[in-house]
């Protein structure tokens, strides 16, 4: 697939950090996971995350919404740590949305319903949830399945369905884990287009972790390699196929976005 993303780094990107790992290490028991790694995630820039299975890109995002805590280093949202920050405040007071990999919807609920469902946690006035419903059902086109239960959709109508719960609360930050995985090449495509929009209308912050790495190479800005326990790489798309420590880490020598 070709890149869809033409213009990276635009001059409506603040280049405020708004979320910082500073000295970050993880371990559970004698097992490393994250070592000393350093990172910012600038306020409406696209980020992504790629490495192989196991090295921590999960990991990061539950660190980042405070379901898991670093051994050491400090983590930091619009320039506060947030160490210790309980996930609930930490997602309220920093408007963080997660789309996980797997699941994030009620199966036995419609998909009108899941959206009543999270809309009435996360808004309080009854009629600005009606409305930002009506908003996001419109927005991702799905006023013809609304009555159709979550279970019955299809792989993109249930990434659709995903990504507007994680919508309903006007987050600033969005993490997207695996949002490419088992999808086909034309629902790929619509996700790109979704997350490239919300960045350019909404100017949202998104990071975005995968293992299709032309799918997400094509609408970051930036992204880093992760590799045994630390980041090997960091850069644009362009720059990091011709990083000879991600070649090595992550790519091969013969890997192209295009």
């Amino acid at each position: 697939m070709g890149i869809i993303k033409k213009f990276r780094i635009k001059s409506f990107k603040n280049k405020n950090p708004i979320i910082e790992f500073e000295n970050v290490s993880l371990s559970y028991g004698n097992r490393l996971i994250l070592d000393n790694i350093n990172f910012k995630i600038n306020e409406s820039e696209i980020f992504g995350m790629l490495g192989p299975n196991g090295v921590g890109k999960s990991t990061i995002f539950n660190l980042i919404t405070g379901l898991i805590t670093p051994s050491s280093g400090k983590i930091k949202i619009n320039g506060k740590e947030v160490n210790s920050y309980p996930v609930y405040l930490r997602t309220k007071m920093f408007k963080i949305g997660y789309v996980p990999q797997y699941g994030g919807y009620f199966g036995d609920l419609s998909l009108a319903d899941n959206l009543k469902a999270i809309g009435e946690i996360v808004i309080e006035n009854k009629n600005l949830m009606n409305d930002r419903i009506d908003y996001l059902t419109s927005k991702f086109e799905l006023e013809n399945i609304k009555s159709i239960k979550a279970n019955y959709l299809s792989g993109g109508q249930k990434k659709k369905l995903v990504i507007a719960l994680a919508l309903l609360s006007e987050p600033r930050v969005l993490l997207l884990d695996e949002c490419f995985a088992a999808l086909d090449i034309l629902t790929i495509k619509m996700i790109q287009e979704i997350i490239v929009n919300l960045q350019q209308e909404n100017q949202i912050t998104i990071c975005i972790c995968d293992h299709q790495a032309r799918d997400l190479l094509a609408c970051v800005d930036v992204a880093m390699i992760l590799s045994n326990c630390k980041i090997v790489a960091h850069g644009s798309p362009s720059s990091l196929i011709k990083n000879i420590k991600a070649q090595n880490a992550y790519f091969g020598d013969s890997f192209k976005i295009s």
